[in-house]
């Protein structure tokens, strides 16, 4: 008689054996732009003048929003100066006395605020309008996206220079009109991506379950949109921070009591060719750090994002 065949063995394996780690979406485009050295430039830069701008009431000598501590005495003394109290302006100051250093970190908040703000605010309007656009098509697509359309024929500056002459000056309404100028961007962006997500096979199989529309609008199709979204929220931020900078420096922004980055450099604009370059040379480094910083992470969150550049 053959002798009967033998079963092969189980492989042992170590329960404890490690299988991979994995990330969240987030974490993985989070280390992706750490292994890039220009977004990681970026990421450095944008954090060290975030960090500093938040703990700015702890770490400057005075407060630039406070007109009781400004003297006029000591308008536009150079860097490294000493006032009559024995403060030292490291950065100088401006012609009304103000510190600059207080006040760049001060703008900086003020412009980190107005800025994030008012891309969330147009990234949630614009974002809901380019899903219902492409979400019921037909005319309702039409009269979403010729708005859409209208209003990109315009300049944005000139939109905000309109409306800031009628609503006036305050944070309320820079954000209210950077909003206003904004939103068709993610709006056009947002359809974009919708259109190509509402063709596909998984759409007609949510639909096909009788799932509320808003729950497959904003559960399913949303998600799928989210990449090329990120990238042009991240390019407007930096958009948005110019736009206030420049409508403050022309006077028309923030008020003189709540010193902007812009404001900041139009308060020295006239004295540059009479030497006294630092009023406006220090904010507009810091205006132009912060704009490269936010630039640098968007470009490596395109590559990293774009399925064409990965591989």
């Amino acid at each position: 008689m053959s002798e009967p065949m033998s079963r092969p063995m189980p492989m042992e394996t170590d329960a404890f054996e490690p299988v991979g780690e994995a990330h969240s979406p987030f974490m993985t485009v989070f280390l992706a732009l750490v292994r890039d050295r220009f977004a990681l430039t970026g990421l450095i830069l944008v954090g060290v003048l975030l960090v500093v701008s938040i703990i700015a009431p702890w770490i400057v000598p005075q407060n630039p929003y406070d007109l009781a501590e400004l003297d006029i005495l000591d308008g536009r003394l150079p860097p490294g100066s000493k006032s009559f109290t024995g403060m030292i302006f490291i950065l100088g100051t401006d012609d009304q006395g103000r510190d600059l250093f207080s006040a760049i970190l001060y703008g900086l908040r003020t412009s980190l605020v107005v800025g994030a703000s008012s891309a969330a605010i147009a990234l949630v309007l614009g974002a809901a309008a380019g899903l219902i656009s492409a979400y019921a098509g037909g005319r309702t697509d039409a009269v979403i996206m010729r708005i859409v359309d209208m209003q990109l024929s315009f300049p944005a500056i000139l939109i905000a220079l309109i409306l800031l002459a009628i609503l006036g000056q305050g944070i309320d309404k820079i954000i209210l009109a950077l909003v206003v100028t904004q939103w068709a961007y993610y709006a056009r962006t947002v359809r974009g991506s919708a259109l190509v997500e509402r063709r596909r096979s998984y759409v007609d199989a949510v639909i096909c379950l009788a799932l509320p529309k808003s729950r497959i609008i904003f559960s399913h199709i949303l998600p799928n949109c989210l990449p090329p979204l990120i990238v042009v929220a991240t390019m407007r931020l930096a958009y948005a921070i110019m736009l206030e900078a420049t409508l403050s420096f022309l006077g028309i922004g923030l008020p003189v009591t709540e010193p902007s980055l812009g404001l900041l450099i139009s308060n020295g604009f006239e004295y540059l060719l009479s030497g006294d370059y630092w009023i406006s040379l220090f904010p507009g480094l810091a205006l132009l750090v912060l704009v490269v910083g936010i630039n640098l992470i968007g470009d490596g969150l395109r590559d990293i994002l774009n399925p064409r550049h990965q591989g």
